[in-house]
């Protein structure tokens, strides 16, 4: 029979292991997700959101992807096609929102879907610029 203290020490170490494995995971998750991808908090305003929440997101053609940094889900929490948004309002945060996004973030009030995006300006200039650009595959006439 074995002693109690060899099977505490054995817990501890599948303990550990397993906080390693999780730990190893959200790092190489967060890692991947930062590759191409621009720093945005987003906040659901129809009422049911948690409040703001960090996330990277990526830019898919047609769609800005945007994945929750804590998150175990693989794919993207949430997906905005620029088809159908619009910009309602643009705004700095205020004080208490600032601590909750990148720095130097404005808030956009989006229509459509009731988000609200929180981004630097470097950021901002290319979601305003993928936002207002034809779509892959569509011709733009040129200005004579």
């Amino acid at each position: 029979m074995e002693s109690p203290v060899v099977l505490l020490v054995a817990v501890m170490a599948l303990v550990v292991l397993t906080a390693l494995a999780v730990g190893l995971l959200a790092w190489r998750r967060v890692r991947a997700l930062r590759v191409g991808g621009i720093d945005v908090a987003l906040r659901a305003t129809d009422g049911k959101g948690r409040g703001w929440q960090l996330g990277v997101a990526h830019y898919r053609g047609e769609e800005f992807a945007w994945y929750r940094i804590l998150s175990l889900r693989s794919g993207p929490n949430c997906v905005i096609n620029r088809r159908t948004v619009d910009i309602a309002q643009r705004r700095e945060p205020s004080v208490a929102e600032a601590y909750a996004m990148p720095s130097g973030s404005t808030v956009l009030d989006l229509s459509g879907p009731d988000l609200e995006l929180a981004m630097n300006s470097d950021a901002l200039t290319g979601f305003l610029s993928w936002l207002e650009s034809a779509p892959p595959g569509r011709s733009v006439p040129w200005a004579s």
